[in-house]
């Protein structure tokens, strides 16, 4: 038969995912993606409490944030820039931008408080690096500039030994396990190089990072996937750099094929099964 992909071997998972699992999923716009097929997928999961999260720096203190429980305060709350209107922080995305001081504080702190409870009890940590590339004002990495002026910022990349070093806090602290992967969403305002020198220093990091803590620590290829077996725009969404529908659906197949038992693959389908039939309004 003609071969018409280039296939990618996931292997199966070490340390996987199941429905017994409380799993925290961290990171990048695909990482809102896989962490939303959780949710529909009936997975005890906490999914961006910070919002949408893509360097390595950023990962971390979000993780630091969510193992202190330390709220925020009005020393946090940063004016967003263009205009906006808006109260935010450089510790959220700005999903999370409100009004006001307090009604962004309110918001923020509540989401903290569940996901610092949800994080002290959870055993399973996804993580999905985005870039190398970060952002620092007044010498601290940003989750997000808030469309405030670039003079502010100081941009800069991590190099491979950097987010390994990054990785090795992240994991070596904690007895949680975790599976890591590298979104195959393109940064394309750094430039196609810069894009894809970034992203290999992720996947250098990433693969180091998974020899240290073998065991503990897992990678699934959602990158090379998409690189590889999905490398045609029918499978990118109309700014061609997101993935489509059909890719994401494509990943979670794979994912689940990956981190699953096959003795919760019943569930998984029912689980999934019942959400589609909520999606169906009655005709009266």
């Amino acid at each position: 038969m003609l071969k018409l992909q280039t296939p990618v071997d996931c292997g199966h998972s070490g340390i996987g995912i199941s429905y017994s699992d409380k799993i925290l999923v961290l990171g990048s716009c695909f990482a809102d993606n896989i962490g939303q097929k959780m949710v529909q997928a009936g997975f005890d999961v906490c999914v961006n409490p910070f919002g949408t999260l893509y360097n390595p720096m950023s990962l971390k203190h979000a993780l630091a944030r969510l193992a202190s429980g330390r709220h925020f305060t009005a020393d946090d709350c940063v004016a967003m820039g263009a205009s906006a209107n808006k109260i935010c922080s450089f510790w959220h995305h700005t999903s999370f931008a409100r009004d006001t001081e307090e009604e962004f504080l309110s918001n923020a702190n509540a989401a903290l408080d569940a996901a610092h409870d949800f994080y002290q009890n959870c055993n399973k940590i996804i993580l999905t690096l985005g870039t190398s590339f970060c952002y620092a004002n007044d010498g601290n990495v940003v989750s997000n500039c808030l469309k405030r002026p670039a003079g502010e910022f100081n941009r800069y990349m991590l190099q491979a030994l950097e987010t390994e070093a990054v990785l090795a806090e992240i994991i070596g602290k904690t007895d949680k396990k975790f599976i890591l992967t590298v979104s195959p969403i393109r940064h394309m305002a750094d430039g196609a190089a810069a894009n894809q020198l970034s992203k290999a220093s992720l996947i250098v990091a990433v693969a180091n990072a998974c020899r240290q803590f073998s065991g503990k620590a897992e990678y699934f290829p959602a990158y090379e996937i998409v690189m590889d077996e999905l490398r045609d725009y029918r499978f990118y969404a109309e700014d061609m750099v997101h993935p489509s529908a059909q890719a994401i659906n494509y990943i979670w197949e794979r994912f689940t094929d990956f981190a699953l038992p096959a003795t919760e693959k019943e569930k998984l389908l029912a689980a999934e099964k019942l959400y589609r039939q909520s999606l169906h309004r009655p005709i009266l």
